[in-house]
């Protein structure tokens, strides 16, 4: 499941997009101030951060550049009502991947998380193929030719890993960093669920002593 941290201290407004974002299926993290968000970002990873700009402690440029200089390449949206072409240039410089004013139409949001998603797969398109694999970004959906296959949390985390990284060598220490959110972290846990996903059929080899690589077979 695709994680997104929204930094928002509007109650109502806040309410408002976590059931959105919900009914399309991300998983979302909301903080109330800066440095919650900031904290959060040390703890877990995320896919997207969703940033408003007049919040309490230290305001979100500050926050992503504080993350930025830190390394974290998280992509950002800023959602701020502030409409001038010094806030907007502010927030590109600090790092933002998109900036969009308030009041916002839910859809335009979706579109342009949507858009910042499929970049991280290196695509325009919103379906991936692998063999007779197909990803859905949008929809957060696996399917082997026409059919759904149904995942774990776990399971779907690490298709999302494999499929931003097809032809590539992913190292057990990066699979295991990256689910540091799961509970049963292990490099036995990563091996179980990795054999899940090739009962399925997905062609991921084992590179001995390095990790696993996800090719076509």
């Amino acid at each position: 499941m695709i994680k997104l941290l929204l930094l928002e201290d509007d109650h109502m407004l806040a309410e408002s997009l976590i059931e959105l974002l919900e009914s399309e299926n991300f998983d979302i993290v909301h903080v109330l101030n800066s440095q919650k968000a900031l904290d959060e970002t040390f703890l877990q990873k995320f896919d997207l951060l969703l940033l408003d700009v007049n919040v309490p402690l230290f305001n979100g440029f500050e926050l992503l550049k504080s993350l930025r200089d830190s390394g974290d390449k998280t992509p950002a949206i800023f959602l701020t009502a502030l409409t001038d072409i010094a806030s907007l240039s502010k927030g590109f410089d600090v790092g933002a991947d998109d900036y969009i004013k308030k009041p916002f139409d839910f859809d335009e949001l979706l579109i342009r998380i949507n858009a910042i998603l499929k970049k991280q797969y290196h695509t325009y398109s919103n379906e991936l193929t692998l063999d007779d694999f197909h990803f859905f970004i949008e929809k957060n959906e696996l399917y082997k030719s026409d059919i759904f296959i149904p995942l774990t949390p776990y399971e779907l985390k690490l298709v999302l890993l494999f499929f931003k990284n097809i032809n590539t060598t992913l190292t057990k220490d990066f699979l295991i960093d990256s689910l540091d959110d799961f509970k049963d972290i292990s490099e036995g846990a990563l091996r179980v669920h990795i054999t899940n996903l090739r009962k399925i059929g997905l062609p991921i080899a084992t590179i001995k002593g390095i990790g696993y690589r996800f090719a076509s077979s």
